[in-house]
């Protein structure tokens, strides 16, 4: 038998924020996404959760603070921490902040460089790391593009009923919205936007509940293992898919009509 010689690209890290918030109308919670510009190489013009690279920075703070989380998780959560103040204008995943949208001079130096660690320093600001729920964990395998490569971490966060006002940065991004995850799957399938795939199976995973508490005990009852698409050839065509035992009703869908970003 032949050794497997398949080489797998290196994955940059990643991390990302699905940011649940109070429906003020009653039902499912609303979820913030952000429409990145079209001119983006990853996953440009498409609606995603908020989120971006794991920078040296985020690892150095990492190390500074300790604690009993993996360097690498730890640095995830501050990456996601960082990326959502940049990206939506929202502190949030911090203890000592009064109002998360009040963080425009925050925003504003991450912009110019500023690390996280100066920043949370200088505004009194703690990373709470119990406030950001593990959720899932996406790498593409080795037949992908190596410069397109990520292994990212999602984290659910609780905006609660107070409606922050989240506002777009204009540099990766080109508008927001919030809306329900059923809401967003419509929104695309009448292509009002447009969604690659791990976006869209979270968001039909997302859709499966009606509040904050429920996705993330769902959550606590399928602890994160590294989710990995591959190819499945079937009768009906080729096929883009997942494993199952993810918490993912949906696994897959024609390769035809899947967009990997």
């Amino acid at each position: 038998m032949n050794a497997d010689t398949t080489v797998e690209p290196l994955a940059t890290p990643a991390a990302t924020m699905v940011i649940f918030r109070e429906n003020p109308s009653g039902g499912a919670p609303l979820l913030l996404m952000v429409e990145r510009i079209k001119a983006m190489a990853f996953a440009g013009g498409a609606a995603v959760f908020p989120g971006g690279k794991v920078d040296a920075a985020d690892f150095d703070y990492a190390e500074m603070l300790g604690g009993p989380l993996p360097l690498d998780e730890a640095a995830a959560r501050l990456a996601a921490i960082r990326e959502t103040i940049e990206e939506a204008g929202l502190a949030l995943g911090l203890s000592g902040v009064a109002d998360p949208a009040d963080c425009g001079d925050a925003r504003a130096a991450l912009h110019d460089g500023e690390s996280l660690q100066a920043i949370c320093a200088r505004h009194g600001w703690t990373p709470d790391f119990n406030r950001l729920v593990p959720w899932s964990r996406w790498r593409p395998p080795a037949f992908e593009r190596a410069s397109r490569v990520f292994d990212t971490r999602f984290y659910l966060a609780d905006a609660g009923a107070t409606a922050p006002i989240a506002t777009v940065d204009h540099t990766e991004n080109r508008a927001l919205f919030w809306a329900t995850a059923a809401e967003v799957l419509e929104k695309a399938d009448r292509g009002e936007v447009m969604i690659i795939f791990p976006t869209r199976r979270n968001l039909e995973r997302l859709a499966m509940f009606g509040t904050f508490d429920a996705a993330a005990h769902h959550a606590a009852e399928h602890p994160v293992t590294m989710v990995q698409t591959y190819i499945d050839k079937r009768a009906d065509g080729t096929w883009l898919c997942i494993p199952d035992g993810h918490g993912y009703p949906v696994l897959g869908e024609p390769m035809e009509g899947a967009l990997r970003g």
